[in-house]
Order: structure tokens, then C-alpha cells, then sequence
């Protein structure tokens, strides 16, 4: 592992979960319309899931189309370094909401996770946070963990 990536060289970064009820798959611009309905359908609800209540995203007056896709380059451009992963959450072929791994800014030695899904299908935030949780102890080479309860 170099000081611009996250996870060791010879990592294999996965390409998916599949859990009761969804799916993940990194984030791209083929995403980009699915997911802009789906956030800005969502964004009170976003910003009272944990890990979201303090933070600037998902802004209040929401953002452009062609903003939208600016934001999906830059996490595909992380995910393709290595350096921070984002993946889509989808019921068969429909954004339903994200997770995000990423280093702390404040310690780069723990890796933060963040998960949302829009307010119509709130009934897969503990299916995919358990899942997730999962997924990160097991399948990812992280030892510093914060996602909700996992604290480093």
C-alpha cells in the first residue's frame, strides 16, 4: 500500500455485494440519472441517517444534473486509484441508495464508511448496514473501521 492508496497493492478491490433485497456495484456515470432522483428524492431523509446529520451532503437545495456527474467522476476517479470506494445500492436496476469507504481526513488510518438509502426504502437500511458491516470485516483488509457501532 502507497501513501495515495487505501488498500494493499496486491488487493483485490470487489466488484459487488449481492444482499436480501439489493445489490452493489461501483459507482459510475451510467448511474448518474437513477442517482440523482434518488438522493434528491430523498434529502431530509439522507440527512438524518447516521454519519450524514453534520454533513454539507446532500445540500439542502439540491444540485444539477451535469453536478451530479461531476461528483460520480470523482468518486469512479478515486475508486480506479484506489484511494476511496463508492458503490451504488440497487433494487434490480434502480439507485436506491450508497455506501462510501473512505480514509478519515482527521486519521487516514481508519477508514470511514457512510451508507444512505432514499426515504421509500428505508425498510433496507439494516439489511444493508448488516450486511455492509459484514462485508467490511470480512472480505476488506481494513483494521480501523467507523461505520455507525464499528469504532476503531
Amino acid at each position: 500500500m502507497n501513501q495515495q492508496t487505501s488498500v494493499p497493492d496486491d488487493f483485490v478491490v470487489p466488484q459487488g455485494l449481492r444482499g436480501d433485497g439489493f445489490r452493489l456495484e461501483p459507482l459510475g456515470e451510467q448511474h448518474n440519472e437513477s442517482d440523482h432522483e434518488a438522493w434528491t428524492s430523498s434529502i431530509a431523509h439522507i440527512r438524518a441517517t447516521p454519519g450524514f446529520q453534520d454533513r454539507a451532503w446532500p445540500p439542502v437545495d439540491g444540485m444539477s444534473l451535469e453536478e451530479n456527474l461531476r461528483d460520480l467522476r470523482l468518486h469512479a476517479d478515486d475508486f480506479a486509484r484506489r484511494f476511496g470506494f463508492t458503490y451504488t445500492v440497487l433494487d434490480d436496476d434502480r439507485v436506491v441508495g450508497c455506501v462510501y469507504i473512505y480514509p478519515l481526513r482527521s486519521d487516514p488510518g481508519v477508514m470511514g464508511v457512510r451508507s444512505w438509502v432514499r426515504a421509500d426504502r428505508q425498510d433496507l437500511d439494516g439489511p444493508l448496514y448488516s450486511a455492509v458491516r459484514n462485508w467490511l470485516v470480512t472480505s476488506w483488509p481494513f483494521e480501523r473501521i467507523m461505520y455507525r457501532d464499528l469504532q476503531p
